[in-house]
């Protein structure tokens, strides 16, 4: 059956310019016209994390969407201006709070590159294992979420009990359960002695026989793979065009891992396989995380068993005890000042590639600039395209399979 427009003046609700959502007036417009709906989804924590999704739906499906991010934007870029170098490493950790070695290895890299500091070989293994743990932690956390979305509450437990065991071995470690400031320029605060390392070891086998049960529960699951087979696809070349970062641009088919491309830390002294997928759908983007917690638990485990012997903090940072910088922390760093310049480091953090630039006026002990990319920020047109075509039902689970993590791009 044809349909018929029928064009008549549109006026949309005053209610659009009085409580400033950012829908332009065409969008409503050409609603309207279309008879179609305008829907507001979230921000609500349970549903749409700290977003807010504007949605433009025919019948129950999705023809335009609006993203509006921002509900917990915390200025930390600006924040970081009024902090020495040292005093921003809390504070970068913070987006991704889970992936916290990732963030804090992502801002500490592009100092070291100012600075050109030579990192010991022994606390590249530490914040390589710091990294890649907290990689597990934060696909276990996604993986709990995405259960949430699809009503799935055994599906939530479990990967989050499951990450204790990730969260015990950070406690170690840094002393804290997650946000643990522990990788700082030219190394990490201390040395890590064997006994934990060992625990580290034997931590991962534990770890994978949960994760073999976490499979029949919710991986394998008929329901979970119904929700997410074949919805939310982005084609190769849509993710490319995109700029689709990390798991979810290897979901659709794309070789692209910065830990391959420009190795750091340890990850060239290891064997590992990049994991990749090929249907781009909400499913494959799951199951690419699913296998990369499998390299990550490989990885650790060559990680603890070739670890070398030696300090832990360069010389060009302290010339004496380089086995732990306790007490004399401040009288290191607290008047750290980069080269004039421009500086950026890349990190592939566990949802993508996270860039950090920092910008030196060459003599303030604060950053003249500082600036984040984060991976959700890159990935969010992608996330928003997979919704096009789909149906509002499918909505939430099409959210669950990106990871998509507001505060993280929020900053």
């Amino acid at each position: 059956m044809e349909e018929i427009s029928i064009e008549v003046p549109v006026e949309p609700p005053k209610e659009y310019e009085w409580y400033f959502i950012p829908v332009p007036k065409k969008f409503v417009e050409e609603a309207y016209r279309k008879d179609e709906f305008v829907v507001f989804v979230g921000p609500q924590h349970p549903g749409s994390g700290h977003m807010r999704i504007i949605l433009r739906l025919k019948g129950d499906f999705i023809t335009d969407v609006i993203p509006d991010p921002g509900y917990v934007h915390r200025s930390m870029e600006k924040l970081a201006e009024y902090k020495t170098y040292i005093q921003n490493i809390p504070l970068v950790e913070r987006p991704s709070i889970m992936d916290f070695g990732n963030y804090n290895l992502g801002y500490v890299r592009a100092i070291e590159e100012a600075l050109e500091i030579e990192v010991p070989e022994r606390a590249k293994y530490i914040r390589t294992i710091l990294a890649e743990l907290s990689r597990i932690g934060t696909h276990l956390y996604d993986a709990g979420i995405l259960a949430v979305f699809l009503g799935h509450t055994t599906g939530f437990m479990y990967p989050f009990a499951v990450r204790e065991f990730i969260v015990e071995m950070i406690t170690r470690i840094t002393g804290t359960r997650i946000t643990g400031s522990f990788i700082v320029p030219g190394g990490v605060r201390r040395d890590v002695d064997n006994d934990t390392l060992q625990k580290i070891k034997r931590m991962t086998y534990a770890l994978e026989n949960r994760l073999k049960k976490f499979e029949k529960i919710f991986i394998t699951n008929p329901t979970t793979i119904a929700r997410l087979k074949d919805v939310g696809v982005l084609s190769k070349d849509e993710a490319i065009k995109l700029g689709v970062v990390g798991p979810f641009l290897r979901a659709c088919g794309v070789e692209y891992d910065v830990r391959k491309v420009e190795p750091y830390e340890a990850y060239d002294e290891i064997d590992w396989e990049m994991v990749v997928g090929e249907d781009g759908d909400g499913y494959t983007r799951f199951l690419v995380r699913v296998n990369e917690v499998s390299q990550s638990i490989n990885m650790l485990r060559q990680l603890v068993d070739n670890i070398p012997e030696g300090d832990v903090i360069s010389e060009d940072i302290v010339a004496f005890d380089r086995k732990d910088i306790r007490g004399s922390f401040f009288e290191a760093y607290g008047d750290l000042v980069l080269p004039k310049g421009e500086y950026t480091s890349i990190t592939e953090a566990s949802r993508g590639s996270l860039l950090f630039t920092i910008v030196s006026d060459g003599e303030s002990t604060t950053p003249y600039r500082l600036r984040i990319v984060t991976p959700s920020w890159l990935y969010l047109k992608g996330f928003m395209e997979s919704l096009k075509g789909e149906r509002l039902a499918d909505l939430q689970a099409i959210y669950g399979s990106w990871g998509y993590f507001p505060p993280e791009a929020d900053r």
